[in-house]
């Protein structure tokens, strides 16, 4: 396993993340720790979570998953633990966003779900344009001060909204983000307009969550196949784009190389990324996504891969202007 300093901190991350949205809801409960204990001996110790993951509103199922896993012993002090905290946990006004009435409430609540004393990177799951950063920030300061949280990230962030939460912590001399959690893949390129730039600045590591486009990018599921390549997303996603995959499989195939593999490899190649998201249902899916690790990409691949997946033509304002 490779590893990378997340951002500007020295803390290091393994370069694939482990992504356990599917634990509870698609993934057993059994299943689901097998997979968290043949990550730990790949040697990934970047764990992500988030509050809201779960079938039901509330109750932060793959947190306690991940809790009883923890649990068992032996395992919190290998791994880096990120979950997030945004979303609606309840029916009450103040039971999502990020008041801090909220943050503190929600972070005691994963923490006990997650049956540890601290979170190593707590994430803002989406900006709050109605809670000013001094409140949040404050709490956030108050959390670090207690010891129950190490770091803070922020996901589904603007360019512009990364600036403004770090101006807002440079003024109280608070560390502030280390990491953006972004919808990034080979078909999906808008951050590269303003949230890279802005990351690459402000020492803030990108992770890209999605990085196979919802298993889209795995290329056109075969006869029998079961899982996400059959959502409505990746369905709607074949018929929009099916050229493309059709083209970035023929491509896969002359290099020798499985699709996903090429789709993450792709994003590791890029310096501000830490680490892209690998949400794995089996234990043969996250085996598999290991290669990726070792694909050096040519200049005459990633002249393909952009001829087949254009992006926004570079950086803001080149991109659109002069």
């Amino acid at each position: 396993m490779q590893y990378k300093n997340l951002g500007r901190t020295g803390l290091k991350v393994s370069r694939l993340a482990l992504g356990t949205m599917n634990f509870g809801p698609n993934t057993s409960e059994e299943d689901s720790y097998q997979i968290m204990d043949k990550a730990l001996e790949l040697g990934i110790n970047f764990f992500d979570t988030a509050n809201i993951y779960g079938p039901k509103i509330g109750d932060g199922v793959t947190e306690q998953i991940i809790g009883r896993w923890l649990d068992q012993g032996g395992r919190r002090d290998q791994i880096v633990l990120a979950t997030k905290v945004y979303g609606n946990m309840g029916s009450g006004p103040n039971e999502q966003h990020l008041s801090a009435y909220h943050i503190r409430k929600a972070c005691e609540d994963s923490l006990r779900r997650l049956r540890t004393d601290h979170i190593d990177l707590y994430q803002f799951h989406h900006i709050d344009r109605a809670t000013p950063w001094e409140e949040i920030w404050q709490a956030a300061e108050r959390l670090v001060q207690d010891g129950k949280v190490i770091y803070f990230g922020s996901s589904n962030f603007a360019g512009w909204n990364l600036v403004q939460a770090q101006a807002a912590a440079a003024s109280r001399h608070f560390l502030g983000l280390v990491s953006e959690q972004s919808l990034y893949n080979l078909a999906e390129r808008t951050v590269e307009l303003e949230v890279i730039p802005a990351c690459r600045h402000l020492g803030i590591g990108l992770i890209p969550w999605s990085p196979l486009a919802c298993g889209a990018l795995a290329g056109k599921p075969g006869p029998g196949s079961t899982g996400r390549r059959h959502s409505e997303f990746t369905e709607t996603f074949f018929r929009k784009h099916g050229d493309r995959i059709e083209r970035f499989e023929a491509f896969a195939k002359e290099i020798g190389e499985r699709p996903s593999d090429i789709a993450l490899a792709w994003l590791l190649q890029n310096p501000i990324v830490a680490a892209p998201i690998i949400g794995p249902r089996t234990l043969e899916q996250l085996t598999d996504s290991t290669r990726a690790l070792d694909i050096t990409l040519t200049d005459e691949w990633n002249a393909k891969l952009d001829e087949i997946f254009p992006g926004p033509g570079g950086e803001a304002p080149e991109a659109y202007a002069w």
